[in-house]
Formats: structure tokens, sequence, C-alpha cells
């Protein structure tokens, strides 16, 4: 007992002495040799729940034994660091003054400073030169706080320590006046030892927090640059001479992946005995302890598939007699997931088994919060990753709230765990780099200790990344080393390590398919590392096109096991101009609703509310644009359109439609999961017959078929195959999951069996004779009803009445289109130049013609152009039979031996009233879908407005196409309106927006734009396309951008396109 007294005594001693010794210099703020004082020592990131179901259910600053440092703080806020006050920690100081700033809470979303958003460069970029380790003093705001807080009685005589989730981006802290630390690496926890400053009752708290610190050339991470406090503050107290100092525990598999096997490894301070329990979810106590081992056989492993996890228990107690511990002085629980990692024959295995990587990069990002991200955000993010079969996650690029982690272990997702490591402001010039620079060493070795240390224990993390963006080289040499050793149970992978010796995976960054599938196929000694993207089909704007290119590669290749998309989540922020504006996520399920007219998502009241990107804030500040707005989901968290592709895709069950026999329907069903079998989710199938409406339906409730096997269901069904077009499955689950519900889809696919042939209803025969009328400027063809219009000036149809209503809007035509509003892919690979030819070409009409066409009586005009600046001819023949116009459009070069430019687009566009906003189609929907981007989408009849065919991406941009059209009526509430069908079914794209493309369209350099400062036309615009680029997506910024090449619209011959309008009345 003596002994422990005086080591506790000892400890003081120091504590004080350290005070005193390490004062604050206030030059650690730009002294690369500084990164920390006083901090203690980093532990892993555990907590004392009373039960492990408050892992979830409960934040963390709610557990006994703290005092949350959450609330209102006084805060003074400067522009330049050198006017900062001095004397801030002061308990005499008037502070009446100052303002408030909410802990945790970011500056600059409380009314201090602008959002900057970069996605290369430092925040000072254009301001200041790079000069490590100085960073600015101009433009480097400081923010003071102050706040009395209240410590209990019951803490006298125990050890006070001081806890600071995350500062952006250093921290001098003072209590009751005295300096007690100071730290950087603003993805890190700090914890500071406050015992000899703090005593019971009211204590000020003051810390100062620079925008900027030399730490800062470290953290060049593409997200919005912030200031202030995140994550949990508090203060905790212990024992002073009996607690955990550290638990670290390895969770491994042996015999064969059958048996568990715990090893547990803590550091204490005092003399002691610790007690270990290890409990299942039932509670019953498993394994045998034997030294700091505990093995359990028959082991339940950890998966994505199957987050099993036990509950070990760790009691420190004072040393006890031989037969018993004495007094518990801390417990702390820890959940344990039994799984194992490694790399054989260039694979990466979990448990044994090469698992595929359908993952996703995440910053931790709100958009009203900025770095702070409320559990309730998380679990939301948790809740669309596992609708739409994300099974990890890269958490790029830094450790992100130990909340997280522990999410990810009870509800299954893989963690590719980061370190807050990134220098892209310098490029990948070695001799600039910070990894060459032997000052840096201590930085880049502590962010990965750190993140090793606090996260080690979390079963989800079974990939460690040393970081991002910053050319590799000795200092991430020795921070792969020091991992290695302290860790070997995880591989390491760098992205700029490429396929050298501090990486153990392959994981480059938008690795097109075409590079992804030589890599795979090389047998060559040095492609012989798992290949997982670190990044890949950046998902900006209007984009992922050619994901099912990726994911035949990944499904074909054993060492191409997946990536992680850039990414999540589109970080642009919320700015509300009229106060209590609320913006309202709808949780839409289009798989169990597909036939509703509406789209996942409720456009933002443009009167109060709406996102923000780079450079919305201010001229001054450096930016990058919507470069931050790359998310397969919105900022408020509603799917954006492409993630229905990408939750296709990453589906784990897929089925061959194998014939109908003997009156069965039979399927072949591929179980791709690597550990559960199909016992969860029951198969809803639908026989869709030639009329596009579903014939017969049924369920089977009960399917046998074990991981990565296929198995044969065999369905009851009584018809033939030429009565089918498709077979419809959905795999729904048979009971609630956690985050998911009873009955919610996990896979769905559209088995084509035979063509439709009773789609399109012919209209009644012809009953009235067409009659020309040629005038001055017009071309008049007249029925006994109507009357249609050409003008012979442009050749284009400008009117159309039947019955005294007119089918075109006032002032409206029927005209060529070649031209969309460039997506963000079509402007990174500057498709805005190379096809502009096309976006307001000079059409001239050559000559018009008219003819009775014998087959039909009808009347024929058909109108010749040259499009000289494109090198082609076009010729548009119309036929009227009184009853319907046949439009053929027809394009091919001039033969002048002028390379033609590819084209977005070849189609036509009508301008309709605006009242005619009625939909109702046969085709793929009902997102929208696209050439590269529409597997997801089902085939079959849809009803929506023109205003639901609109996506709100937060820079405007092409929106709303559906693909493989059989037909198309756009229609009034009345039911009057046109019928379009294309010559051949599936050959025609088709949508009607209350948008023009000009208005959408950026020009040849983006704009500050967004949808608010959009007025919609004064028509209902139905597009009529032929053929129509796909969207991209391999990345935004070079050649790769553009479709794959079978999805471009190139004329090199002639292009024929040729659909059918039908009067509806």
């Amino acid at each position: 007992m003596k002994i422990n007294v005086m080591k506790a005594t000892a400890v003081a001693l120091f504590s004080l002495v350290c005070a005193t010794v390490n004062a604050q210099t206030w030059t650690e703020w730009r002294d690369l040799k500084v990164n920390e004082v006083n901090r203690m020592p980093m532990h892993a990131a555990y907590y004392k729940y009373e039960t492990p179901s408050l892992v979830i259910t409960s934040d963390p600053s709610e557990r006994a034994g703290i005092v949350s440092l959450h609330g209102n703080w006084k805060f003074s806020w400067v522009e330049n660091a050198d006017q900062r006050p001095t004397d801030f920690y002061r308990t005499d100081l008037d502070d009446s003054s100052w303002g408030t700033m909410p802990v945790p809470g970011m500056w600059e979303l409380n009314g201090y400073g602008d959002p900057v958003y970069l996605n290369v460069g430092f925040a000072w970029r254009g301001h200041f030169k790079n000069n490590p380790p100085e960073a600015p003093v101009k433009d480097n705001h400081v923010g003071s706080y102050r706040r009395e807080i209240e410590v209990p009685e019951s803490w006298q005589g125990k050890q006070v320590i001081a806890h600071f989730g995350s500062v952006t981006s250093c921290i001098y802290l003072y209590v009751n006046g005295s300096f007690v630390g100071y730290s950087e690496d603003s993805k890190a926890a700090t914890e500071f030892d406050i015992t000899p400053y703090v005593k019971a009752g009211k204590n000020l708290i003051a810390f100062q927090v620079f925008r900027w610190c030399d730490g800062s050339y470290c953290e060049d991470q593409d997200f919005w640059r912030l200031s202030g406090v995140a994550r949990d503050s508090y203060l905790y107290a212990r024992d002073k001479d009996i607690h955990f100092d550290d638990l670290r525990v390895t969770a491994d598999l042996v015999n064969n992946y059958r048996d568990g096997q715990l090893t547990i490894d803590a550091q204490t301070t005092g003399d002691v005995d610790i007690v270990y329990t290890l409990r299942n979810d039932e509670g019953r106590q498993v394994g045998t302890m034997n030294g700091n081992v505990i093995t359990v056989e028959e082991i339940q492993p950890w998966s994505a598939e199957t987050p099993v996890l036990y509950t070990l228990t760790a009691k420190l107690c004072r040393k006890g007699n031989r037969h018993e511990p004495g007094e518990e002085m801390e417990t702390i629980t820890e959940r344990i997931g039994f799984r194992h990692v490694e790399i054989k024959n260039a694979q990466l295995l979990l448990n044994g088994k090469p698992i595929l990587i359908k993952g996703v990069d995440r910053h931790e990002m709100d958009p009203d919060g900025g770095y702070v991200v409320s559990r309730e955000r998380m679990l939301q993010d948790l809740m669309l990753m596992k609708r739409f079969n994300v099974n990890a996650v890269r958490t790029s690029h830094y450790p992100d709230d130990p909340q997280w982690y522990h999410m990810c272990d009870e509800m299954g997702i893989y963690l590719c765990a980061e370190a807050n490591v990134e220098s892209h402001g310098f490029g990948y010039n070695p001799k600039e780099a910070p990894t060459y620079q032997p000052m840096f060493g201590p930085q880049i070795l502590g962010r990965n200790q750190h993140n090793i240390i606090v996260n080690r224990n979390h079963p989800s993390v079974i990939i460690w990344s040393l970081g991002n963006e910053t050319v590799n080289g000795p200092n991430f040499t020795a921070a792969y080393k020091w991992i290695r050793e302290n860790d070997p149970s995880r591989p390491i992978q760098f992205e700029q390590g490429g396929k050298g010796e501090n990486t153990d995976i392959f994981c480059p960054m938008y690795f097109p398919q075409q590079w992804s599938e030589g890599y795979s196929k090389s047998t060559a000694p040095e492609d012989q590392k798992p290949l997982i993207q670190c990044e890949y089909s950046h998902a900006m704007g209007n984009s992922c096109g050619g994901f099912k290119e990726y994911w035949d590669l990944i499904r074909k290749y054993p060492k191409f096991q997946g990536g992680f998309i850039w990414d999540f989540v589109d970080q642009a922020l919320h700015r509300t101009t009229v106060e209590n504006a609320e913006c309202v996520m709808e949780n839409y399920d289009y798989l169990s609703n597909r036939n509703d007219k509406k789209y996942p998502f409720s456009i933002i009241n443009s009167q109060t509310r709406e996102y923000t990107y780079g450079g919305d804030y201010n001229n001054y500040d450096p930016s990058d644009n919507n470069f931050n707005c790359n998310g397969l989901v919105s900022p408020d968290r509603v799917p954006n359109p492409h993630m229905y592709e990408v939750g296709y895709f990453y589906q784990n069950i897929w089925t061959n439609f194998k014939g109908i026999r003997n009156g069965n329907i039979v399927l072949e069903v591929k179980n791709e999961n690597f550990f559960r079998p199909l016992d969860y989710v029951q198969l809803d199938w639908e026989a869709i017959g030639t009329d596009g409406k579903i014939m017969k339906q049924g369920t089977v409730e009960e399917l046998q078929v074990t991981p990565q096997q296929t198995a044969t269901v065999e369905i009851p069904y009584g018809g033939n195959e030429s009565e089918v077009t498709y077979v419809n499955v959905f795999y729904r689950l048979l009971r609630d999951e956690p985050l998911m519900k009873l009955g919610q889809t996990v896979a769905y696919q559209q088995l084509p069996v035979s063509q439709p042939t009773a789609i399109i209803q012919q209209p009644s025969p012809i009953t009235q004779k067409v009659k020309i009328d040629r005038k001055m400027t017009d071309i008049v063809l007249k029925t006994s009803n109507g009357e249609m219009v050409f003008s012979k000036i442009s050749g284009f149809l400008t009117s159309w009445i039947v019955d005294g209503k007119s089918v075109l809007g006032e002032g409206g035509t029927l005209k060529p289109n070649f031209w969309r509003a460039v997506t963000d892919n079509d402007m990174g690979a500057r498709l805005q130049h190379k096809y502009k030819v096309w976006r307001n070409p000079q059409i001239v009409l050559a000559d018009i013609k008219t003819d009775r066409d014998a087959a039909s009586d009808g009347m024929v005009v058909t109108a010749y152009y040259e499009i000289a600046e494109a090198g082609v001819k076009m010729r548009i023949t119309y036929l009227y039979d009184g009853n319907s116009l046949t439009v053929t459009e027809q394009m091919v070069p001039d033969g002048n031996n002028k390379e033609v430019a590819g084209m977005l687009r070849y189609g036509m566009v009508m301008q309709l009233p605006y009242t005619m906003d009625k939909s109702r189609f046969y085709g793929r929907g009902p997102i929208e879908n696209y050439a590269d981007r529409k597997e997801s989408q089902l085939m079959g009849w849809y009803t929506q407005t023109a205003d639901e065919q609109f996506y709100p991406y937060i820079r405007p941009q092409e929106t709303g196409t559906k693909s493989d059209i059989h037909t198309w009526s756009q229609t009034d509430a009345n039911g009057f309106g046109i019928e379009v069908i294309p010559s051949e079914p599936k050959l025609m794209y088709a949508f009607a927006l209350h948008y023009d493309i000009k208005d959408l369209d950026d020009g040849d350099d983006k704009e500050q734009r967004h949808l608010e400062q959009i007025a919609k036309s004064k028509y209902t615009n139905l597009f009529i396309d032929g053929y129509h680029a796909g969207v991209g997506g391999v990345d935004t910024w070079s050649g790769w951008a553009e479709a794959l090449p079978p999805y471009r619209v190139k004329l090199d011959k002639e292009m024929t396109f040729q659909f059918r309008i039908i009067l509806k009345q």
C-alpha cells in the first residue's frame, strides 16, 4: 500500500514539474519539432458502458463519471494570429464583451469567418507561399474560449483528465490561469492531466485555437476547411493510484478459422489484479483463460455479413490474495469480434475467404454542422450503406469519431482506417514533399501511431492506410515499419506506394477499366498484390457511368477485389435565407413503389434554403468550385440517382433465367455472400406479359443456397416462354435486421425472356384527307379538324392545331437537338470545347420539298440542311397521314474530309404547352438512366410529371433522361397530348422537363450557379433522342471523364433516327 501511495505521489509531482518546465513558448504552432506539450499518451478508444446495447443507443458523453464540456462558451475571434489576446486565460479577465461559440461547433458556421473549400492546395493558397514549418500569420484566425466548469466534490483526490475529441488546428489549454498543455493533429483526440490545477466547484477552463499551424501542412484534404472543436469533449475522473492506461486486444482465428484466440495486453498503474470475462450475446460466459489469452472453441467469426460480437469485461482490482482479487476499481467493456485478415496468392482474405470490397470513401461532414456529425447522422449513413449494399468504408482521409468504429463493429462494415496525413498542396515533387524532409518525420509517424493505437481493437478495421495523396518516401517507409512491428494482424495500404514495398495492397486512384483488366491479367512478379482501388468511379454530379464494366471485371478476375467510390456524400453546406427553414429527407424505396410518380427527394424551397459549394462565400479565399459535390447521396442523405446503380452492382444475390420447363420457371440463384446462406431472404417473383404488365406473381420463402454457391430454383408457373417478356425477382428480408426492416429489398434483377409485342396500341385508321397550302413563308398541311405548319425559313414544325387545341406551346417548335446541359464529367473531359460546334450550330435550310405519300396518301415535307461548321448535312422528313406524324432525322458527313466532332445527343426537342406535363412511358425507370448507367432501372410502365423528372443536382446540369423507351405519352390533365413511338423498340431516349437546356447549361466555364437562380421554362420540353452519350465516371478531370467508347455518339457514317407522333385526345 505504501509503495502505491508513493508511486501516485511521484506521478503527481512529475505532472507539476512538467507543467513548469514545459511551459508554452507560443512558438509551438509553427515548430515542427513540437507537436505536443504535456499531452497524455494515446490509448485505445474504449468506453465504460453499462450494457453493450448502449454502443448504439447512447451517446458516450452521457455515461457516468464525466462532466461534459458541451454548450456555449464565451468566445473571442481575431482575423490575424498576431491580434490574438495574450491574456485570454486570466481568471480576472473581463470577457463580458465577448461573443459565444458552441462546443462542439465550427467557427465559420457560427458567424466567424467563411468556409473555404479546396481540393488541392492549402487554405492560404494564393496568399502565402508554402514555407514549412512557418504557418501564415495573416488570415490565420484565432479563437479564444472561456467557461466556468463545475467539478464534483466526489472527484477530490482523483486524477482529472480533460478530453477534446477533435480541435482544428491546434489547442493551447489553461485551467484556472495555469498553462496545461498544447496539442496538434486535428483528427486525434487530445487528453491532458489537469489534476494539479482543478478544485472542487467552479473552475475556469480557457483555451485558444489557431486556424492554421505547422501541422496544417499534413492536413491538405479535399474538403471544407473549417476551424473549431468537433466531436465529444469532456472531463473525467479516475483513481490516481490504480487505473487502466491502455487495453489492447487482438481477436484472431486459429485452427483453420474454427476457434477464437483473444490476446489481451493491459497497461495499468498500480499493483493490481485484472479479472477478464468473455460472454456471447446470450450472456453466457465462453472460453478458457491461459495467462493473457482466452481461447474459444467453435467461435462465431465476425464479418460484415455476420457481425457477431462478444463482450469482454475487464475488471481492474486492487491486488488481492491467491484466491481472489481485491476491491474493484475500474471496469472496461469492449465488444470483441474474432476474425483473421491476411493476404495470400495476391488476394485479401478475411477468415480465409477472398471478400469483395464494395466500398465508399466517407468524409465526416454534415450540411449544418460541418465537422460536427451527430450520432443520428452516423446511423443514417450506415442505414443508407446497408440499404445500398455498401460493405466497406475508407475513413478518408483521417481517423473518424470513435463512435463510428463502434457502430461499424456492430452493424458490419469493413473499414480501411486512414491516418491524418495529406500534403497534396506540395504536389508530387520529392524535393518539396514532406515525406523526404526529416523535420516532418515525427508528424507523419506520430499521426500513424495515433491511428493505430486508438483504433486497433476494432474488428471492423481490416486495413490500415498510411495517408492520402502525398508522395511516397522515407517518412512513410518508417511509418509502415512501425505499424508492421506493432500490429502484424492487418495489411497496410498506401496509394503512393504503388507496387512498392511499403504497401501490401495495390490501391491506385481512378484506374480505368482497361488498366484494371491489364493488371488483373498480369503474371509479372510486381503485379502480385490485390487490386483494391482506394478511389474510383468519381461520383460528381450526374455520374457513375461504366460502373457495370468495373464490376464485370471484379467478378471475373480474382486479383481485382473492388474499391472505394469517391465519395459517399456531397459535401455542400446549407445556407438558410429565411429563419426556421426546414428540409425533409424522404426515405423512399422505389423498388417497393416503382410505379409511383415521384423521385426520392424533396426539392428545397428556393426562398428558404440552398446548398453552397466552394466559392459561394467570398472572392478572396481560394476555391475549387463544386469539386466537393461528388457524392452518392446528397448532403441531407437523399440518394442521388447514380446511387441506385451502385447499390445494384454491389448486391450479393444474382439470378440467371434458365427457361420455362414443364410449366415451371427455372432460375439459377447465385449467393455472392462469403459467410451467409440465403436463409434470411424470400424470393418474390413477377412474370411480365407482352403488354408490360404483371401476369402472375408469387413468393419462394425458403432458399437453400450456401455462401458462394449456386442453386436451381423451380417456380410453378403453368405457361410458356412466348407469353412472358421478363421475370422480375426481388430478394426481401424475412425479418428485421440492424438498420434494415422486414420486407426490405436487398437484391433484385430483371431477367429477359422474350420481346414485348403488345406494348404499342396502333392508332385508328385514317378517316380524313390531308391537303396542302403553300404560303409565302409557311407550308400548311390541313385536315378537316386542324392544321400543321412548317416554316419555309427554318424547316421546323411551328404549329399543330387539332380541334382548336394547340399541340405545341405558344411560339414553340419541334426542332433538332444535339446538346445537353453539360455534366461535371462533360466539363472534366472538356467536351464543352471538343463538341462545342453542337451547342448552337448554324443549321442552314438549303431546301424544303413536299410530296404525297403513295402508301398512306399522307403528305411528306422534307427539309434539307447544311451544318457547315460541323461538316455534315442533315435531312428531316415529316410524313403526316392525318392521324400521326412520322419524323425521320438523318445526318451524314458532307464528304469534305473534315472529322466530325462527337455529339452529346442526337434527336429532337418538342416545346409543348406548360400544362402538358404528365408523362407515361414504357422503358427503364423510374430513376433517370443513361446508356452507361441503366442496369438498375427496370423495364416497365411508369407515370411521372415533368417536375418529378428533374433531379436537383447541386450544380445544375443534365438530368432526367430515360433509356430503352418503347413508347412515351405526354398529356395534360384532360388527356390531350401526344404519344411518341420509335421505329425500333428501345432505340429511343426521352424525358420531359420544365427547364430549357440553355438555362441549365453553364457554357464554356463553370459559374457559381444554383438551382434557385434558374427560372423555369414556359414550356414542357419533351426531349426525344435516338442517341444519347453516356455520362462517364472514371474521373472528372481528364479524358477518362468521358463515357467509354461504346457509349459515345460518333458520326462516322449516316445516322438515322425515326419516330412517330400520335395524337391523344
